[in-house]
């Protein structure tokens, strides 16, 4: 896969590896992906969101047991280096948030020289709701309450200062259930809430892929975002190499939309804007 003309040289910043239990292919293969589609960076940003179980009580298939961060960081540091001259590779880790847990996640993340953190909400009161073997979660929801409490989970997470960039945003639409009351409102607030907040959102485009058939966020959000000043970055959220930068050229379309004209690019948590390629 190459990207289209006009869309080399961007950075995708949410790509996982097989340490999670749910993707699949060497970490070689993602970079060597990257690097065909013309990336100019890549951002390992593998799953850690267990870290509030008791070891026994994790399930390995969610991802990254804490033991394992060491090695995963040796992985990522061998790959940056065997791919120097070829492509720039970003350290990141994707950290649940789950409230009343935050000085466990404090911990962990304070141990490691991040070039961002990706923060995301799989679980709502314990609930995995991205999960499909828990479907029948939904059932027990107002489809209206649970945005409204997902929503809100976003904003929290935002308000720790934990995270530099919020994944997938609007992950509670995945199966395609949508709320039946107008979201206008809880989007401006959540905008408002990530300005604050200083965090900057990703469009991520694995919701192409899954039944909701969207990118994260809706446009909508992502429209409330621009106008409330939060900056956004590019995400495949990939679970295999053939998924890196896919969709990417949608991407771009929809920043653009929104009304963005720059994009993303972190070191050491640090952030730098550089201009979207041309329509």
């Amino acid at each position: 896969m190459q990207l289209p003309n006009g869309l080399t040289a961007l950075v995708d910043y949410h790509v996982h590896t097989a340490r999670c239990g749910h993707a699949v292919g060497a970490m070689e293969a993602y970079v060597e992906k990257a690097i065909e589609a013309g990336l100019k960076e890549l951002g390992f940003s593998d799953h850690l969101y267990l870290y509030w179980l008791p070891e026994g009580d994790r399930d390995p298939e969610l991802g990254m047991a804490e033991w394992e961060l060491d090695f995963y960081v040796e992985d990522v540091e061998r790959c940056r280096a065997r791919y120097a001259t070829d492509v720039t590779i970003r350290l990141s880790t994707e950290a649940d948030f789950i409230p009343g847990h935050e000085q466990t996640l404090e911990r962990v993340l304070a141990r490691y020289d991040w070039d961002y953190v990706l923060g995301s909400v799989h679980f709502v009161d314990g609930w995995g709701l991205d999960q499909s073997r828990y479907l029948d979660g939904y059932e027990r929801w107002d489809v209206n309450a649970l945005y409204a409490r997902y929503f809100d989970l976003m904003g929290q997470a935002a308000e720790t200062r934990f995270f530099d960039t919020m994944g997938h945003i609007d992950l509670v639409k995945k199966f395609g259930h949508r709320p039946t009351l107008d979201q206008a409102e809880n989007h401006r607030t959540l905008a408002e809430r990530f300005a604050r907040a200083g965090v900057c959102v990703e469009v991520n485009t694995a919701g192409l892929r899954k039944p909701v058939a969207e990118t994260y966020p809706h446009p909508d959000l992502l429209r409330a975002c621009h106008q409330a000043g939060v900056p956004v970055t590019f995400g495949s959220d990939a679970h295999a190499p053939e998924q890196v930068a896919l969709d990417f050229a949608t991407a771009a379309r929809l920043m653009r939309a929104a009304g963005y004209a720059d994009y993303l690019a972190y070191r050491g948590r640090n952030r730098s804007p550089h201009p979207l390629p041309p329509d």
